[in-house]
């Protein structure tokens, strides 16, 4: 077993793989204990990761801070579902960079009252906007006006994501996408209609995935 993947297996595994503080932990496992507790009446994940919450979902979501600017106060993560990364990231920004906010957008009702649940139990600077993207894309509140980063989850292929991620994209937004073996693949089609910057990440959790850190997304020009 590699050393990351034995390390993230409990919660102080967690905690001395990404330097996180008691308070930070504590916020970690309200989370953990609410999503359990969610779980038995709305699918939020797999039911079989459950058991497998600091390395499969908590350590696959924390990941994404060592790619992000230091300093990105607005996040904006797609799809939001159960929470990750976006409640992860937000947890450990509280403690890290308690100035960022981070904005999640769900179109479930019932997924989108668990992420509020969470927030308020956990005292996170954060909000969730329940509704599709296109449409909060539509008319992005004045928060989202300047976008620092960009997350998403197990939402889309990446040519969809592109279409998603476009309208909030600037010049200084990096996205960071979970992407599984497929992810060349994925990569190629999206260069048929987006130009872009990107850098592939190996994943702590799962060797044949990425992250991928996404800059400069622009749509090419239609012949």
């Amino acid at each position: 077993m590699s050393k990351s993947a034995e390390i993230t297996e409990s919660a102080a595994g967690f905690a001395a793989q990404f330097d996180v503080s008691r308070e930070t932990l504590a916020r970690l496992t309200t989370y953990q204990a609410l999503l359990g507790k969610w779980q038995k009446a709305v699918n939020l994940v797999g039911p079989s990761t459950l058991a497998q919450f600091w390395q499969r979902h908590a350590a696959d979501s924390a990941q994404l801070l060592a790619f992000a600017p230091p300093h990105g106060k607005i996040w904006l993560d797609l799809g939001s579902g159960a929470g990750f990364p976006a409640l992860v990231l937000a947890i450990l920004l509280a403690e890290r960079y308690p100035q960022a906010f981070v904005h999640m957008v769900e179109s479930d009702r019932k997924k989108v009252n668990f992420l509020r649940t969470v927030i308020r139990e956990c005292g996170l600077t954060a909000e969730v906007h329940h509704m599709r993207i296109e449409k909060l894309a539509e008319a992005p509140p004045a928060g989202l006006a300047q976008v620092d980063v960009i997350t998403a989850r197990a939402l889309a292929a990446l040519p969809q994501l592109a279409a998603y991620m476009a309208p909030f994209f600037n010049s200084s937004t990096i996205a960071l996408l979970h992407k599984g073996r497929e992810w060349q693949e994925e990569l190629t089609q999206c260069r048929e209609m987006w130009k872009l910057q990107v850098a592939a990440h190996h994943s702590l959790t799962d060797p044949a995935a990425r992250i991928l850190a996404l800059s400069d997304l622009r749509a090419k020009p239609s012949h």
